[in-house]
């Protein structure tokens, strides 16, 4: 049986790119996976590791697959590649933000336009510092949306970062798999 295709984007919330991965090793068993990065993702070395590091996690996480990260790279996806499902992980309050109010300004929310194009499920893993604060409307405005997903977000840090919000990441699969049957993963809050 032919594999469903998944596309995997990655924002630069750096510090989740390590648990990202971890998380992500059970897609790669269950779905063919496409890689995109933000060029930001793609571009900065940060304390968390370089972007050349990242770029070969999510490679070899890939089955060896080049990651898209223009624009032009990632329009295809929709009309041309027709994936099944994509999933931005980790999502940051930036990219929620471009989503909330159609911004189409890197791979990975032209990935995200393209694919919702084709009515078929994105599913959001946000990490953000503002979500309980200016990320909190754009959350509220994706949540309406039809064909939008979320996997399931908690506090992280109540006490030193009380408007931090973060998806559950061993959720992941089960995420994808709800949205692929046309529902949100419950509970939401967790």
């Amino acid at each position: 049986m032919e594999k469903k295709k998944l596309g995997l984007a990655l924002c630069g919330s750096y510090c989740t790119f390590e648990k990202l991965f971890a998380a992500a090793k059970p897609l790669a068993e269950r779905y063919e996976l496409i890689p995109i990065m933000s060029d930001t993702a793609a571009e900065t070395d940060t304390r968390f590791g370089t972007a050349s590091e990242h770029i070969r996690a999510l490679m070899e996480l890939c089955g060896g697959r080049r990651v898209v990260t223009t624009i032009a790279e990632a329009e295809p996806l929709g009309p041309a590649m027709g994936l099944d499902a994509l999933l931005i992980a980790p999502c940051t309050g930036n990219t929620l933000a471009k989503l909330s109010h159609g911004v189409t300004d890197s791979a990975v929310t032209m990935a995200a336009k393209a694919h919702l194009r084709n009515g078929r499920p994105l599913v959001i893993a946000f990490s953000t510092n503002d979500a309980l604060s200016g990320s909190a409307e754009n959350i509220a405005r994706l949540l309406n949306r039809k064909n939008v997903f979320f996997v399931p977000f908690g506090q992280d840090d109540p006490q030193r970062k009380p408007c931090s919000m973060q998806a559950d990441f061993s959720l992941l699969g089960a995420a994808v798999e709800a949205a692929l049957e046309g529902r949100q993963l419950q509970p939401l809050l967790v």
